[in-house]
């Protein structure tokens, strides 16, 4: 009896002072479960629909408008509850919601990339060869080669010709379209192929995208390359010459399935990062009148750096806070200087196969909820935001409250690599920033895996966030 009063009273102890970290799932009530199943049938239409940065933008207007939010207007003042955005050349956008304090206790941002890992055209790309017509590629991000050959691929883009006509290109997801892929050499000849490292076995210059086979019908040289030339002159109009103006990429053919016998599990490309573009997006247009003026923004070329005029290592973002607050007769440096950013991008979750990689007490794992990274970077924090313990109190609070499931670790090992956000960009300009998004298994792989009920805690995440007081 003594005993068991010790042990009753361990446990109570515990319960108090210990962190749980159980699997959340056994935490979610049934109704939360129901409610991540049908959430992520909505994701599933946009991850299927939405495969690039173009795509994912237009698909946002075209939603955002449908919520009321109208392009922004630099020169004028908005009111509280007023819905603006700000499209950055069809790559790139911020939106907001005006709050009734709008920009004078600063802003309250979620930050995501819509780019992810694919295969790029070089400028001048088409070629034939051994009675073949190929394609030569620049891939683009942190990818593993030997992942996209022998998959189905589409095409998506835009081409500009000579005289700044515009052609979107989108060739491979729908019924009856043709698609493409990496040859790979076949197991009976791939002796040379398979003593090599696994990081040397395939080059960048081996993925060579397989677009046609056969000659045009007449005497003469190329005829292979001109057959396929042909076909897009009379599709599209354009010539040889007109790719060197044109963005095409080549992502997997595959369309967002459920995975698992019990359906918890999503499988799709380009989880990274648009699964917590989506949660983001859904917040801010589920946000009637917020106290502080939100924000979502969705940022391009993060997986290479965040450079260029659509990573958020420009200053758009600045631009876009910078003339709401001055609409408000505000100073820009004062309201970043108030304003905090949740950095909304994925984690690595726990993989059983490969926990060696991982430090199992400090990782995140499918379905214990959204992931919160109070840094990432490489080894010893290099490229890391690292967030204030001040910030991190007040999220985790904010959390509590809305009723999220989190949890919080980090990208593997210590010395076994890591990567980087966009929080370092955002806190840049002074403002408080820290990462939070949902784990993804098999990461910039070409079909990734995320839980739904850690999709949903996302935007769960996102909207007491953007709520908060």
């Amino acid at each position: 009896m003594e005993e068991n009063t010790k042990q009753k009273a361990a446990k109570e102890l515990a319960e108090k002072l210990l962190l749980d970290r159980t699997k959340a799932a056994r935490k979610a009530c049934a109704e939360q479960i129901d409610k991540a199943m049908d959430f992520g049938e909505g994701y599933k239409d946009f991850i299927t629909a939405a495969k690039t940065e173009r795509e994912t933008v237009d698909w946002t207007v075209k939603a955002a408008e449908a919520a009321g939010f109208r392009a922004f207007d630099p020169n004028h003042a908005y009111s509280a509850g007023e819905k603006v955005y700000y499209n950055n050349r069809g790559k790139a956008m911020c939106l907001a919601v005006i709050g009734k304090k709008g920009a004078s206790q600063g802003v309250r941002i979620a930050a995501a990339h819509i780019d992810s890992p694919r295969i790029d055209l070089k400028p001048i790309p088409l070629y034939e060869a051994s009675e073949l017509c190929l394609l030569k590629t620049h891939y683009y991000g942190g990818i593993k080669k030997y992942q996209w050959t022998a998959i189905p691929l589409s095409m998506h883009g835009k081409i500009v010709r000579k005289d700044g006509s515009e052609i979107t290109v989108n060739v491979g997801e729908n019924e009856g379209d043709p698609q493409f892929c990496i040859t790979d050499i076949l197991p009976h000849l791939g002796k040379d192929q398979s003593v090599k490292k696994l990081g040397e076995a395939f080059t960048g210059e081996d993925l060579n995208v397989l677009v046609g086979s056969l000659p045009l019908d007449a005497e003469g040289e190329q005829l292979y390359k001109l057959n396929v030339m042909k076909i897009l002159n009379d599709q599209y109009g354009i010539v040889e010459s007109d790719l060197i103006s044109a963005e095409l990429e080549f992502v997997p053919a595959f369309k967002a399935v459920d995975v698992g016998f019990d359906r918890s599990m999503i499988g799709a490309y380009g989880h990274d990062d648009r699964v917590c573009a989506y949660p983001a997006l859904e917040a801010l247009f589920d946000c009637e009148v917020p106290e502080r003026t939100a924000i979502t923004v969705l940022a391009d070329k993060e997986e290479i750096g965040s450079v260029g005029n659509t990573g958020l290592a420009s200053e758009y973002l600045n631009y876009f806070v910078s003339d709401l607050a001055r609409a408000e007769g505000l100073e820009p440096q004062h309201v970043w200087s108030m304003s905090n950013c949740l950095s909304a991008d994925v984690t690595a979750a726990m993989d059983p196969t490969y926990a060696s990689a991982y430090e199992a007490g400090n990782s995140t794992f499918l379905n214990r909820g959204v992931g919160i990274a109070k840094y990432t970077g490489s080894r010893g924090k290099g490229g890391s935001n690292d967030a204030s313990a001040e910030f991190l109190g007040w999220v985790r609070r904010v959390l509590d409250n809305g009723d999220v499931l989190w949890q919080i670790g980090e990208l593997g090992k210590v010395d076994q690599g890591g990567g980087g956000t966009v929080a370092y960009d955002v806190a840049h300009y002074n403002a408080d920033v820290i990462d939070i998004g949902v784990p993804v298994l098999s990461m910039h792989s070409p079909f990734e895996v995320i839980s739904k009920l850690d999709l949903y805690m996302a935007y769960r995440a996102f909207k007491a966030y953007f709520e908060a007081e």
